[in-house]
């Protein structure tokens, strides 16, 4: 059985980057994004302005996982959330999502949307339990392999 984690959440640095794209990288099913569109995601001009945190283990500092919302109020776009094989399972994505949620409620985000691969079971049970409710499909959205995406929506 794993250990119970102390996690931080704070918000994402450039110095965060290898870190987040690593993680990325190791999961399949998460959106793999050039180290531009992170950039992007930091910088405070940018439209649509968002919000990047990441997770870290409080006694080692080793970056847990991270997650990435755009902010077009009233709504936000839950764009990406990825946590590290080895800390999968251990609250780490509820833990961010909750920072997330209450930093958009500050900002006057009234719900958060996301779109997810049909096949991505995980992820959809995930969001379940947190709330979301399925608001419809994009038929064969996805290419390689072709597949629905679903559309979910949560009010905050």
């Amino acid at each position: 059985m794993n250990r119970p984690l102390l996690i931080r959440v704070r918000r994402m640095t450039q110095a965060d980057l290898d870190q987040v794209i690593a993680i990325e990288q190791s999961l399949a099913a998460a959106p793999h994004w050039p180290r531009t569109a992170y950039l992007t995601a930091l910088d405070p001009e940018a439209t649509p302005r968002r919000i990047a945190l990441v997770a870290e283990e409080a006694t080692s500092g080793h970056t847990a996982g991270f997650i990435v919302a755009s902010l077009l109020p009233p709504q936000s776009e839950l764009e990406t959330l990825a946590v590290a094989p080895h800390f999968q399972r251990r609250g780490v994505a509820v833990t961010l999502f909750a920072a997330l949620a209450a930093e958009l409620r500050q900002a006057g985000i009234t719900e958060m949307i996301l779109e997810l691969r049909a096949s991505n079971q995980p992820a959809f049970s995930l969001y379940w339990r947190l709330g979301f409710v399925e608001t419809g499909r994009r038929t064969r959205y996805y290419v390689d392999p072709v597949e629905d995406a679903v559309l979910m929506s949560l009010s905050l």
